[in-house]
């Protein structure tokens, strides 16, 4: 690259990657599974990366708007503003984090993605978007996969580009076990795979905005 497109290209503003971990238990596991997935999202370019992690646990998404459901006055409601961020065009993909229940995705999460019908409303906002999904389970095999496809569903609805966790491990996302310490770093293979797909989707975000 010569000089003057290097300039430029140190000029752009960097891509958003947010990552949303919709687990019901702040700060835990999945939270710190969807932290790392993004940290290594951003190291593929540190300077045209920019990511955000929200922790879902601490914010109200009631489901109820998703069936057009009116809240009770007063009754807080911090989707919109989660809507207005995964809408903005800086933000280029998201990672949804989840914790696996019955071989399924969390009631968060759900009603996260029931609330996401808004965007496919609004002429499929997330379209082309670069998505992934990580889920952290209480055993080795215990439905991680499982959830992961309950997820890419509802993203493929929206239009988005969903991508599984890069090479070496080049399966269908992040899946972790949570040997029941809380303690999500020990699973040495599962956040192999947690950092391969943020790798992934920072990578495939990257080639679609020419960086």
């Amino acid at each position: 690259m010569g000089g003057t497109a290097a300039d430029a290209a140190g000029r752009q503003k960097p891509l958003r990657i947010v990552g949303l971990a919709c687990s019901l238990r702040q700060g835990k596991t999945t939270f710190t599974a969807t932290s790392l997935c993004l940290e290594a999202a951003k190291q593929v370019a540190p300077d045209q990366i920019a990511i955000e992690v929200l922790d879902l646990a601490a914010r109200k998404i009631p489901a109820g708007p998703a069936a057009g459901i009116e809240l009770p006055p007063g009754e807080q409601d911090d989707f919109p503003a989660i809507a207005q961020l995964l809408s903005d065009p800086a933000t280029v993909g998201m990672v949804v984090g989840t914790p696996v229940y019955f071989g399924s995705m969390s009631s968060l999460c759900k009603a996260f993605l029931e609330r996401c019908a808004i965007f496919r409303q609004d002429q499929f906002t997330l379209a082309n978007k670069v998505a992934g999904v990580l889920a952290v389970g209480g055993a080795r095999n215990g439905g991680q996969e499982l959830t992961l496809r309950a997820v890419h569903t509802a993203l493929f609805a929206q239009e988005m580009i969903v991508v599984g966790d890069g090479r070496p491990t080049a399966h269908w996302g992040g899946t972790l076990w949570n040997n029941a310490g809380d303690e999500i770093w020990r699973d040495e293979p599962g956040v192999a795979t947690a950092k391969n797909l943020g790798r992934r989707v920072a990578e495939i975000a990257l080639r679609l905005h020419g960086r």
